[in-house]
């Protein structure tokens, strides 16, 4: 066997591995600036792919924000997101997948998500899949709307 062959089987080999094993690196991402979860990862890296669990509208010390407020909510739920997204390098534009769960959704709830919504996603031009589910609840009564992403790694 020649030297060259050794050499580019090797080489083959090596980036073979290196392929493997990223597509099975997870990383588990709590980013500063959102509430500390409980029993969950706020962003889940895994294989070039970024899961980003179901954001509500809380601040970092775990309080509600815009009770009763349906736009005020989706601007904190946004922000919280925005973060979320900014902790793996990534902003609203690397989004392919978007669900929405709004309680009791009506057609005036969907005019205000969308009003907010396109101060922070460019829905004129290649905007992410998006699901939008009226739920009857959340966890917590308090909460109007809850937003969770799948995005890809740039």
């Amino acid at each position: 066997m020649s030297t060259k062959f050794i050499r580019a089987f090797i080489v083959i080999g090596l980036c073979s591995f290196a392929a493997f094993s990223q597509g099975k690196e997870k990383r588990f991402i709590n980013p500063e600036g959102v509430n500390k979860p409980n029993g969950f990862s706020h962003v889940v890296v895994s294989g070039g792919t970024v899961y980003i669990s179901g954001q509500v509208s809380v601040n970092t010390k775990g309080e509600v924000i815009g009770k009763g407020d349906l736009r005020t909510q989706l601007i904190q739920v946004f922000e919280n997101l925005k973060t979320c997204l900014a902790s793996a390098g990534l902003t609203f534009e690397d989004v392919i997948k978007t669900n929405y769960y709004v309680v009791n959704c009506k057609p005036e709830d969907v005019v205000i998500l969308r009003e907010v919504r396109k101060n922070y996603i460019n829905v004129d031009s290649n905007p992410p899949a998006s699901t939008l589910v009226g739920v009857y609840s959340l966890v917590n009564p308090d909460f109007l709307v809850e937003i969770e992403m799948i995005a890809r790694l740039k």
